[in-house]
């Protein structure tokens, strides 16, 4: 028999007490301390278990216990892997199932005479298994098994409750983890437009607080400079959402312009808007995905200058050529020598001039393409190859350029053509941003383990807060010298590519109004 209470009245109001009270639990853990208490009581019995059946091999294992210690979990968990294995398509046995808690019975303890065996089922989906031990046996009347199917029947739905909630619990805290360590913005509109929630990034990225934006209406916190398309308040008004008739179809909304941020700074961003929708095509909130493009529309930008400034360098030199070749071929003149010679060493010129840029843009695409530069090593003497190239363009230029190596300074390893690369990029650019006449020095210094190489000019010099960005692809300082001057700003991004594959490094060091001094340093080994 179960308990013996005055009455079947007060058996049937303990049932419902302690059913409602494992119910209206969500916490799995508190769920089955109560479904275990109640069977112990109401069984009277000395010790108590649930199984729960884990959804990854389908085996039952100990979730709850009372009257044992953890010592006993190992043992009992291998007696449930036998009963799980001894199961037949029509279930167990009541000679084997018998067997196998007389065995865990032992396991406990050997004076434990009685056990009852619960199973946990819900809509036949079996959860686990609930087992009472008790010190004397007694029998079970129809009536007590009956009640003990009611009560087993109310602990099965809780538990499946309880593992939902705890399912639900799971996937709402994996996604807010993903919602928080999300790279881009996030924010949740309600229907009427005011922020329910935002991640970390859209802080860091518009300069807005979760507790001071949360409740605020949508135009209060995105407030636009420039827009480059319809806001989202337009995109509602003509429409936007009768386009989800259907709940699985999915037509977001994209909106780029320059946001205002409350510190004053202007950042560029694009919104990704989509709708999350009831199951009866009614909103329930927007979800909003929010991109920094500030960086993105600079190198549009900075790539666009690039290739216009390519199309003017290439026809440039292309021009000149066929200019002077054109002139010279004329059958109606007759040139004396030195003409045909001046004419033949400005073509040579704008041919070296085409030919380097070329290089360079080849070198620029290699890297861009392969993520490295490689190099075919070689014994290098960088003090010849330094007066190779002030040799070849000290007449194109009106300055007095000089060289300046130590006695004996020592050959290197390295790529001959790209080390020219370097010179040449360096020594050029000295002389176009030096004024005419001024002195430009390539020389180096060595010790036991580097050697260095410089190029000085007489020039205007750097910025201080430009000397980080020299050396980025593209990039051209804004001022006036340098819009006087041709250039694709590929020069310096391709001298740090090639030191760089040398394991060397480079540097600059510039006053305004004094010149600058760039320095690259190779190991000697």
């Amino acid at each position: 028999m179960l308990m013996r209470p005055d009455s079947k009245t007060q058996e049937r109001d303990f049932l419902l007490e302690i059913t409602r009270a494992i119910t209206a639990q969500l916490d799995l853990s508190e769920v089955l301390r109560r479904v275990l208490h109640a069977s112990v009581v109401m069984l009277a019995g000395r010790v108590g278990l649930v199984a729960l059946r884990d959804e990854h091999d389908d085996m039952f294992y100990v979730r709850a216990y009372s009257g044992i210690t953890s010592d006993h979990v190992p043992a009992l968990n291998e007696k449930l892997f036998e009963l799980m294995d001894g199961k037949s398509n029509d279930g167990f046995s009541r000679e084997f199932l018998n067997k196998k808690l007389r065995e865990m019975a032992d396991t406990i303890d050997t004076k434990l005479e009685q056990s009852v065996a619960m199973p946990l089922v819900f809509a036949q989906n079996p959860l686990g298994l609930l087992i009472v031990f008790r010190s004397y046996q007694t029998t079970i009347t129809a009536d007590d098994l009956t009640t003990l199917q009611s009560f087993a029947d109310q602990a099965a739905i809780a538990v499946h409750n309880a593992q939902m909630y705890g399912h639900i619990n799971e996937e709402r805290q994996r996604l807010a983890a993903i919602l928080d360590n999300s790279g881009d913005g996030v924010f949740i509109l309600d229907p009427d437009l005011t922020f329910q929630q935002v991640n970390r990034a859209f802080e860091r990225m518009t300069g807005w607080l979760t507790e001071d934006v949360i409740g605020l209406p949508k135009e209060a916190v995105i407030i636009w400079d420039k827009l480059d398309s319809k806001d989202l308040e337009s995109a509602l008004k003509d429409g936007w959402l009768t386009h989800y008739q259907k709940p699985d179809r999915i037509d977001t909304l994209y909106v780029e312009g320059d946001l205002q941020r409350p510190d004053g700074v202007t950042i560029s961003i694009g919104i990704t808007y989509a709708p999350l929708l009831t199951a009866d095509g009614r909103l329930a909130s927007i979800i909003a995905n929010v991109r920094d493009i500030t960086n993105f529309r600079k190198a549009q930008e900075m790539q666009s200058v690039f290739i216009s400034t390519i199309h003017h360098e290439l026809r440039t030199p292309i021009a000149i050529i066929k200019g002077y070749a054109s002139t010279l071929s004329r059958d109606d003149v007759e040139w004396d020598s030195q003409v045909i010679r001046d004419n033949m060493i400005i073509i040579e010129e704008e041919a070296d001039r085409l030919t380097t840029l070329v290089e360079d843009l080849l070198t620029a695409s290699k890297i861009q393409a392969e993520r490295e530069v490689k190099l075919n090593l070689e014994y290098v003497q960088l003090e010849l190859l330094s007066a190779r190239s002030v040799g070849r363009l000290e007449g194109q230029s009106h300055h007095n350029i000089v060289l300046s190596f130590p006695d004996n300074f020592p050959i290197i390893q390295g790529d001959e053509a790209r080390l020219r690369q370097v010179i040449d990029n360096l020594l050029t650019n000295a002389i176009k941003y030096s004024p005419n006449g001024k002195k430009i020095t390539v020389g180096g210094r060595f010790n036991d383990k580097n050697v260095t190489v410089f190029v000085r000019d007489e020039g205007d010099g750097i910025p201080a807060d430009k000397i980080d960005k020299v050396f980025d692809r593209f990039y051209r300082i804004d001022d006036t010298m340098t819009r006087k001057t041709q250039g694709t700003g590929l020069g310096l991004y391709l001298v740090k590519a090639i030191i760089d594959a040398h394991h060397g490094e480079i540097s600059v060091k510039s006053h305004v109004g004094h010149g600058s001094t760039f320095y690259f340093t190779i190991p000697r080994d």
